[in-house]
């Protein structure tokens, strides 16, 4: 029998809810530790309490973000074990490379590396039979900032192409209903498009008008997200040809239109 135990962070914040879900997952004996995150003193001792009895064989790392990997290493020293990971990040080197569908065994069971990039280009879910571990893929409770959408949607269709039925997020609560969440993200990121287009359509001509009409009466604080989000979307519109953005004003602010498609495409 293969058990899960979550370890919270004390690393609560506006972009990691409660703090960074760390998870201690065991098979006969052996457990991978998995997103480690930074380097708290109070939160490595936690981890190693849930080790009590248990041999460590891995470290496993989501993704390289400084609220996931820099305590990987470290820990992967103190315990004597390989720190798994896609790629080389602030912080953090890990000692195998893992790619997509690399198998990490432990006890009776393994974890499956899923490459999922969206959030990140390095970025990791974990398959362990009908769970996945998705970092900051999926969180719970929130949306996820993106750096390539394209990406990101591909990503959320390959996971739910894996028809999951329970999902440990990098951040807030377990998810068991996986198929309803994973299909809501991908409705949201349509409905977030289509949101972007009607304000273009309605007269905004910057990220900034967009981020006005698509977040209104957002907190001040997560503007700076808002604004990346907005950019990502419309680079996937733009390398898509729907929209068209450029330099104007005398501040260099970034433009955007929409592109007129032709009723008849040509053939």
């Amino acid at each position: 029998m293969t058990t899960v135990e979550c370890v919270l962070a004390p690393n609560p914040g506006p972009y990691t809810g409660p703090g960074t879900n760390t998870y201690v997952i065991e098979s006969a004996g052996e457990a991978l530790v998995l997103d480690p995150g930074p380097v708290i003193v109070d939160h490595l001792e936690a981890i190693e309490v849930a080790l009590t009895g248990l041999t460590p064989v891995g470290v496993v790392v989501t993704h390289t973000h400084p609220d996931h990997a820099p305590a990987a290493n470290g820990l992967g020293r103190e315990l004597d074990t390989p720190v798994y990971g896609f790629a080389d990040g602030d912080g953090f080197k890990p000692t195998e490379r893992i790619e997509d569908g690399a198998i990490i065994p432990f006890g009776d069971d393994s974890l499956v590396a899923v490459h999922t990039p969206g959030h990140t280009a390095d970025h990791l879910c974990f398959r362990l039979a009908d769970c996945l571990f998705t970092g900051d893929h999926i969180m719970g409770g929130s949306t996820v900032i993106i750096e390539d959408l394209a990406d990101y949607m591909r990503s959320l269709h390959k996971v739910a192409d894996l028809d999951p039925a329970h999902l440990y997020p990098g951040h807030g609560p377990e998810l068991p209903e996986a198929r309803e969440v994973i299909a809501g993200y991908i409705a949201h990121r349509i409905e977030r498009e289509e949101q972007v287009l009607q304000a273009l359509a309605a007269g905004a001509a910057t990220i900034g008008d967009i981020v006005d009409v698509v977040y209104s009466g957002l907190d001040i604080t997560l503007r700076p997200a808002a604004t990346l989000q907005v950019h990502t979307q419309l680079t996937k519109l733009n390398n898509e040809g729907r929209v068209s953005l450029g330099l104007g004003g005398a501040h260099g602010v970034t433009t955007v239109e929409l592109v007129e498609r032709p009723l008849w495409p040509d053939n």
